[in-house]
């Protein structure tokens, strides 16, 4: 195996100095690599998988719906079309919330952490 090992650097060498790893895509760029301890090592292959293909976990495809449908929100000038968007996002942010994944309004914007942190800070 020793003498695999040798083989294969020689290789690698020789393909160094004649240039041929030189002008490669992502050249002199950082590498992106995925921390991926925090998963289970039998699931990391079917994890990668899912994200290639662009799949998200039903509570993360519904915080990307919610976000993507206030940004609609913002845009939109007709009350009425207004008024059923907005029962839409409440209907998807119940569903997330039946989940047991929290609220994504509380989780990922903190809207009352500033209040809170504000009334804490008026008592001492």
């Amino acid at each position: 195996m020793f003498g695999l090992q040798k083989l294969i650097e020689r290789k690698i060498q020789e393909a160094q100095n004649k240039g041929d790893f030189d002008n490669l895509p992502g050249s002199g760029e950082p590498l992106d690599i995925e921390d991926d301890r925090h998963i289970p090592e039998e699931l990391r292959l079917s994890y990668k998988i899912l994200k290639n293909a662009d799949c998200l976990p039903p509570e993360l495809q519904l915080q990307k719906d919610i976000r993507q449908m206030e940004d609609l929100l913002d845009n939109l000038k007709d009350e009425k079309a207004r008024y059923r968007l907005i029962k839409k996002i409440n209907f998807k942010v119940l569903k997330l919330n039946q989940m047991g994944k929290g609220s994504p309004l509380l989780a990922e914007r903190e809207l009352y952490y500033e209040k809170l942190i504000g009334k804490l800070s008026k008592k001492d």
